[in-house]
């Protein structure tokens, strides 16, 4: 098991210019991971407040979408699944009609109904779950089974026991909602990095983009040194990744991982690593998970045919880019 592949860090440069605005930077615990948040202000107190004003949304969405509290949206739309409709804010609908749109576009391997089968399985025990158990839950898995009024902005899943879990999500989405709030206190330039997920904004206080770094796939190559082997300039763009080695064990000498294929209840097997760049986090954060379930020759398909950029590691270290990518990276293979 390789514990490597394109783990994102964002570069933050020195400004060489003689530009007033400075770059201040926060990093605390929040959304079940760490968030780091950057800006660039020519004022302290102003960026200061710009990043309490985010944080202060990014505990607002947690509350919303924790699909392990007992008093989130998330948690009620659960519940009363097969039974009837739930009223929600516009931000768990804005978010739910977003991961359905990623479905949709990726024939189901991102699937946000997956939390049944994501239940059975315990990574930290390393439990498996029984065949019977799997394909008992499989049949609850489907995001069409997901009825979405947008008048009455109401969530419906029409089979009982079925459950949202928006962990595949969920990250990206926050660091959006983070990033508007500092751009409505007057900040123009960051970066948010929830977790892996990181959205950029504006440019450097040194007039240059925001420069995100990708360490070396092939780290057991060099001793297991942290290695930054590429780096891609991004401005108003987010970039994720998925991977097999952020959270796994092995037993009987076979690797199981937290990323599920919805169909089959088990890790999929295709890739071992797979980021995209896209517009949006929210965009970035799925579809670098149903892309990773997909495998590499039809993800990039999908890559392709959804505007977004991307790189794939698949099971055998070969290694896919989109054509926009593979030039500016200049990646060693």
């Amino acid at each position: 098991m390789h514990k490597i592949f394109f783990i994102i860090l964002f570069l933050i440069m020195a400004a060489c210019s003689p530009a007033k605005d400075k770059l201040y930077k926060e990093t605390r615990s929040a959304m079940y991971t760490i968030v780091s948040i950057t800006v660039s202000s020519n004022s302290e107190d102003k960026a200061k407040r710009a990043i309490d004003d985010a944080f202060a949304e990014l505990g607002r969405l947690e509350k919303l979408l924790n699909y392990y509290s007992k008093d989130s949206e998330i948690t009620l739309i659960n519940r009363n699944a097969g039974i009837m409709p739930v009223v929600v804010s516009n931000e768990t609908f804005e978010l739910l009609e977003e991961a359905v749109y990623v479905s949709e576009n990726t024939e189901g391997a991102f699937d946000i109904t997956a939390g049944v089968i994501i239940d059975l399985w315990d990574i930290d025990k390393q439990i498996i779950p029984d065949e019977k158990s799997l394909s008992e839950r499989v049949r609850l898995v489907g995001y069409k089974n997901i009825v979405l009024n947008k008048n009455s902005r109401t969530v419906f899943l029409r089979k009982k026991g079925m459950q949202i879990n928006p962990g595949g999500i969920i990250k990206g989405y926050a660091a959006d909602k983070a990033a508007e709030v500092i751009k409505k206190r007057g900040i123009n330039s960051g970066i948010v990095a929830v977790g892996g997920d990181i959205k950029t904004f504006g440019i450097r206080p040194d007039s240059k983009p925001w420069k995100v770094g990708i360490q070396n796939p092939r780290q057991e190559d060099i001793g297991g040194k942290d290695e930054i082997t590429a780096s891609v300039d991004l401005t108003d763009s987010a970039i994720s990744t998925s991977g097999d080695y952020k959270r796994f064990f092995v037993k009987d000498g076979k690797v199981y991982h937290h990323i599920l294929n919805p169909k089959t209840g088990y890790p999929a097997d295709k890739c071992r690593s797979v980021t995209v760049i896209a517009k949006k986090g929210v965009h970035s954060d799925a579809f670098s998970t149903g892309i990773f379930v997909l495998g590499p020759q039809k993800g990039i398909e999908v890559l392709k045919e959804n505007g977004l950029e991307g790189i794939i590691m698949d099971n055998d270290r070969n290694i896919f880019f989109t054509e926009g990518l593979d030039k500016k990276l200049g990646l060693k293979k």
